[in-house]
């Protein structure tokens, strides 16, 4: 039922709205039957209030077209790397440089970001993947980056709002991966609990236990387990503080923020990593006063988060005479268990271990994504949609509970 007004009422009994206006000598219209929320539009009255807002959008939007300017992706990415991101990790900026010199820049740096096409950079990533057999995952990190160039280009006014909504925003036109392989749609892989009692047994009184047991309980990025600090341990409310993580930076060993906000968290410990450390700690103030000569000559200075020198004796997964443990340190561990044991071990395995493990238990989600630290939920539910051993053995007990 169409009203004078440019609304109209749908047989749902729900409303829209439609216009067809000139601005500036180019003629715009809509019609739509959501708010610009994409709320329905239930009555008469949200439907004039939508066309009203959607006209002087458009008003808006036409006046920004008209001062947009031209840019190169070279100039978008050199503004952007001058000022637009300050707020980024060393490591970051150093995988965006690498992703802009090896290929985009050869591919992309002299062509105006408004004058390339869905199809060129769809074109770009397949080649990437099925001719250079790039891993889908590195194929994807430069979709990022030409999707962080498009919205540094929007934002900064380079780019009028129908071309990057084309380019990167709506579903059914803007850039996508190309369509996985077979042999790369892998799911998540974690250790059974017979390779778990092999891998204790292994690691059990060696260097790298308490490094294993924050991985096996805690399920820490390997960076964040060497950059833990004893002063983040609170034994008193059995927490552990994740703040920092282990890098090397131009060659040295630094303590820098967690790979994303969420990854700053407070973990929970099980008694027994609590206990395990609770050891540790009091036979690091023996160990402190035995080799004192020897800690004096071994122990390392690196740096921390607020560029203060720190010693080597103040993070959790340091050697009893100073020697520190890095993000390295596995290499060894590796080779053995393979040889030994036959497992592919992997710091990184045992993360997805434990998230497995504690899905299985029916943990929350939103307690299991603060806990691994994760910045979307999605990632999480990965780990409830993993179908493991332990799982199916839960699986099976239901289905004989029927």
């Amino acid at each position: 039922m169409a009203t004078q007004n440019g609304v109209y009422r749908l047989e749902n009994g729900t409303w829209g709205y439609r216009f067809s206006i000139l601005i500036a000598g180019k003629r715009i219209s809509k019609k739509k039957t959501t708010d610009e929320f994409g709320n329905k539009l239930t009555t008469e009255a949200a439907a004039k209030k939508a066309r009203k807002a959607a006209i002087a959008a458009a008003h808006v939007e036409m006046a920004r077209q008209q001062k947009v300017v031209r840019r190169t992706f070279k100039e978008v990415y050199n503004e952007y790397s001058a000022v637009g991101r300050k707020d980024r990790a060393y490591t970051t900026i150093k995988k965006q440089n690498w992703l802009w010199e090896s290929r985009i820049k050869e591919k992309f740096g002299d062509r105006y970001v408004d004058d390339v096409s869905v199809g060129e950079v769809n074109d770009f990533l397949a080649w990437l993947y099925f001719d250079l057999g790039y891993s889908y995952s590195y194929v994807e990190g430069f979709l990022k980056m030409i999707y962080l160039i498009l919205g540094q280009a929007y934002s900064r006014n380079y780019l009028d709002v129908q071309t990057y909504q084309k380019l990167a925003v709506d579903r059914n036109t803007r850039i996508k991966m190309p369509k996985m392989k077979i042999e790369d749609d892998k799911e998540i892989i974690a250790y059974t609990r017979d390779e778990l009692a092999l891998l204790d047994e292994y690691f059990k009184g060696n260097n790298l236990e308490t490094a294993y047991l924050l991985g096996r309980y805690c399920g820490l990025r390997i960076a964040e387990c060497f950059g833990l600090k004893w002063s983040n341990v609170d034994f008193e409310k059995g927490t552990i503080l994740i703040d920092r993580q282990m890098q090397y930076q131009d060659e040295t060993i630094t303590l820098t923020p967690p790979k994303t906000r969420n990854g700053h968290r407070t973990m929970y410990m099980c008694d027994k990593l609590k206990n395990h450390l609770w050891e540790k700690y009091q036979q690091r103030e023996i160990d402190l006063k035995r080799y004192a000569k020897i800690i004096e000559q071994k122990k390392r200075l690196i740096t921390d988060l607020d560029g203060n020198m720190i010693y080597s004796t103040e993070m959790v997964n340091c050697k009893p005479k100073g020697q520190l443990l890095t993000v390295t340190s596995f290499k060894y561990a590796a080779r053995d268990t393979k040889k030994f044991y036959g497992i592919h071990f992997s710091y990184h395995v045992l993360r997805h271990t434990y998230g497995t493990m504690m899905a299985e238990l029916n943990t929350p989600q939103h307690l299991l994504c603060n806990q691994m630290g994760h910045a979307h939920i999605h990632v999480t539910q990965a780990y409830y949609l993993a179908v493991t051993k332990g799982g199916v053995e839960v699986l099976q007990d239901k289905l004989n509970q029927l």
